[in-house]
């Protein structure tokens, strides 16, 4: 039971209470209806009695049924009243809530758009690095190509230089060549002097001048031989017996050389004199023609393939460095990208979160609203039912007090009649009681969100003081008002002393 409620029941009692005490010390006055608008018939004690019990029961149940409808109001006004604190309360909690949040959500969408941003700038820095590194992978890829080609022509230049390497190696070393002595003015006829170069060959080497050196075998008639010479330079006789020598001599590459020859035979044939003749040495040393100068151009190609590849290897190894680094900074760029991703959708998250911070208090307060509304629609209709069930026991009290005033016509003494007056007197104090009790505990009712109508009495009850006498109905109200007295005192000093 609400405290509201408590307060209507205990101050209803503490009336009833109040009104019995004063008619047990006979200090209640009552005045006659001289005003009320009910029609005043008679019949007779019999009827009238029956009308009034009848009013009687319909004033009780009426009383019953206010007391019932101002429970309701007074549970919907507390239902309202509770409603409402909520309702107050989430709104307190949506506005703290929206006050906390908006700043939350525009802190989180700055930073969302701050992340947008930084991961939009960093996907462009991205793409531009796999952009670069793409096109320095094909550089490289160009100028490793390039290192191959180079070292291709190194490798050739390399191949031909060693050959012509090995053909002036070879030349150097010397080559034996068929060489014939002929007759300087008859070529085709062999000079006197074949007869001591027996093996018809020379060695021809040569030279780093690019000359050759011509080398003959001089088999026999060492001792006759005396001078040989080219071109006015003395031959070098280099012996290798006692009858034999190896002559040799520098000249130009040349098909054939002219030797100025001196030779002594007066040994074996005194009357011979010392003879001076030349010969025509045929020999072809122009095989060499050529190959010191295809070796230095081989030697040429090759240093120049050998630079090239060496250009081409430090090209290769610029290009793949900044290969690399490009690659690098596209590595690192993919990272920054996949951070800001990270932030962004962090960003993106805590932005979410404080919308549906701010919605979830929203719709607290929505629902806080929808209740309330739900309570103040139960205490309409509650104020409406207590309304109606006032009305209701103003009806049965008015038709209480009609039957009251039905005057009694019978064949009886004054004294009866007089007894039946104070009898109709006190059904009447009864009844006010009852109106009175059942009013103040309507007036009584406090309203919590809405207050609620106070009922007044459907009219005034006016009669005469009622006699000093011990009558029945007087008794019954005296014991009534203790008890009701009672019912309020005990509430009160319960909660005085609560």
């Amino acid at each position: 039971m609400t405290s509201h409620v408590k307060k209507t029941l205990v101050t209803t009692a503490a009336i009833a209470g109040a009104l019995a005490a004063t008619t047990l010390f006979n200090t209640t006055t009552v005045k006659a209806d001289t005003t009320s608008s009910a029609p005043v018939t008679t019949t007779t004690s019999a009827t009238k009695d029956t009308a009034i019990a009848s009013a009687q029961a319909k004033v009780n149940s009426a009383s019953a049924a206010v007391v019932s409808a101002q429970a309701a109001y007074g549970s919907a006004s507390t239902a309202a009243s509770d409603a409402a604190a909520k309702t107050a309360a989430a709104s307190a909690s949506a506005a703290a809530t929206s006050a906390a949040t908006s700043s939350a959500v525009a802190n989180a969408q700055a930073a969302a758009d701050s992340a947008a941003t930084a991961k939009s700038t960093a996907d462009a820095n991205l793409a531009k690095a796999q952009s670069t590194a793409a096109a320095t992978s094909r550089a490289q890829s160009m100028t490793s190509a390039a290192v191959v080609s180079a070292q291709s022509a190194v490798a050739s230049a390399s191949a031909k230089a060693s050959d012509a390497d090995s053909a002036v190696a070879s030349a150097e070393a010397g080559q034996t060549v068929t060489a014939n002595l002929m007759k300087s003015d008859h070529p085709t006829q062999a000079s006197a002097a074949q007869q001591y170069f027996a093996t018809k060959t020379a060695i021809v080497k040569l030279l780093p001048s690019g000359q050759v050196q011509i080398t003959i075998p001089l088999t026999s008639g060492l001792e006759y031989l005396k001078e040989v010479s080219y071109n006015g330079v003395d031959a070098t006789f280099t012996k290798t017996g006692d009858h034999s020598a190896n002559i040799t001599f520098t000249a130009d590459p040349a098909t054939s050389y002219t030797l100025a020859m001196t030779m002594d035979i007066r040994s074996v044939m005194p009357f011979m004199p010392i003879m001076h003749e030349t010969a025509l040495l045929d020999v072809d040393t122009t095989i060499f023609n050529g190959l010191l100068a295809a070796k230095s151009a081989a030697d040429a190609a090759l240093t120049s393939a050998q630079a090239a590849l060496s250009t081409a290897e430090t090209n290769a190894a610029t290009v793949a460095q900044v290969a690399s680094n490009a690659a690098s900074a596209a590595t690192a760029a993919a990272t920054v990208a996949s951070d800001a991703a990270v932030v962004a959708t962090s960003a993106a998250t805590n932005l979410t979160s404080a919308q549906a911070a701010n919605s979830t208090a929203q719709a607290a307060l929505t629902s806080a609203q929808a209740v309330q509304s739900a309570a103040d629609a139960v205490l309409v209709t509650a104020k409406a039912n207590l309304d109606i069930a006032n009305a209701a026991l103003t009806s049965a009290q008015a038709e209480l007090k009609s039957a009251q005033n039905i005057v009694v016509v019978t064949p009886s003494s004054s004294a009866a009649s007089s007894a039946s007056s104070a009898a109709t007197a006190t059904s009447n104090v009864a009844s006010s009681a009852s109106t009175t009790t059942v009013t103040s505990a309507v007036v009584a009712t406090p309203a919590t969100t809405k207050k609620a109508t106070s009922s007044t009495p459907a009219s005034s009850t006016t009669a005469k003081t009622l006699p000093q006498t011990g009558n029945e109905n007087q008794s019954a109200l005296v014991a009534l008002g203790l008890a009701i007295l009672t019912l309020g005192i005990y509430p009160m000093m319960k909660r005085k002393h609560a």
